[in-house]
């Protein structure tokens, strides 16, 4: 019943309703937080020269967390669904990729790199449809909100 709600709080209004509802109802904003936090701790684990088995573990959660993100779509606004698939999708080969390349497969290392930088960039781009279109970009802040709380996924 409840998410009979949010659904149709999707399906009505402005688009720029339709788009808050969904980056409310669906904690987008910590979603693309998270996976930037991944890339961020991919990036760490090979400028401190972490084991193979370290850098395998956060590429792994990287897979997972993008995976994760990629499953709250579509969103009410094609554009930026079609910004989120490909940011989520790139940031999921990046880190399979890495996960694969741990071992020092340099090819694989490279290619994840380049997928990494590619899916920040991509994912600044959402950000910026989700700006355009609601007029506020959302928090992409990853801490834990209680479950029925009022608080703002613009961090307003």
């Amino acid at each position: 019943m409840v998410l009979a709600g949010c659904a149709a709080q999707e399906q009505s209004g402005t688009p720029a309703h339709q788009v808050t509802a969904w980056v409310a109802g669906a904690g987008a904003g910590a979603s693309i937080g998270t996976v930037e936090v991944d890339i961020k701790n991919v990036d760490l684990a090979f400028r401190q020269h972490d084991p193979a088995g370290e850098i395998r573990s956060v590429c792994g959660l990287l897979v997972d967390d993008a995976g994760t993100a990629n499953g709250n779509l579509p969103t009410p606004d094609q554009q930026l669904s079609d910004d989120l698939t490909a940011a989520y999708s790139t940031a999921y080969d990046a880190g399979t990729d890495c996960y694969n390349g741990a071992n020092g497969d340099k090819k694989l290392l490279a290619t994840s790199a380049t997928l990494r930088v590619k899916a920040e960039s991509q994912m600044a781009t959402a950000i910026d449809r989700i700006t355009a279109v609601t007029g506020k970009a959302p928090s992409t802040t990853t801490t834990t909100v209680p479950a029925g709380s009022n608080v703002d996924p613009f961090g307003s």
